[in-house]
């Protein structure tokens, strides 16, 4: 799998930075963007036939996201704890 680009609604840069989470969040887009999936644990969530990925922000935070054509989009970023 290969991104060009990763892109965020509104709502999900003001959730990230009222948790103040917009730094470790850029760590871990551009982790994605080099390919890095191991370093964030990118994977499919289940049931797969869905195609909702999941990465880690750090250790309490995660995002759910959807890829399409090269890109991801994500939609939502919610508490693993």
């Amino acid at each position: 799998m290969m991104l060009t680009s990763i892109f965020e609604t509104e709502d999900i840069l003001e959730y990230l930075t009222a948790r103040q989470l917009l730094k470790q969040y850029e760590k871990a887009k551009g982790f994605l963007l080099q390919g890095y999936f191991r370093q964030v644990n990118f994977k499919l969530k289940q049931p797969k036939e869905k195609g909702i990925y999941s990465f880690r922000i750090n250790k309490q935070f995660r995002a759910h996201c959807v890829y399409k054509s090269g890109e991801l989009l994500v939609f939502e970023i919610y508490n693993h704890q």
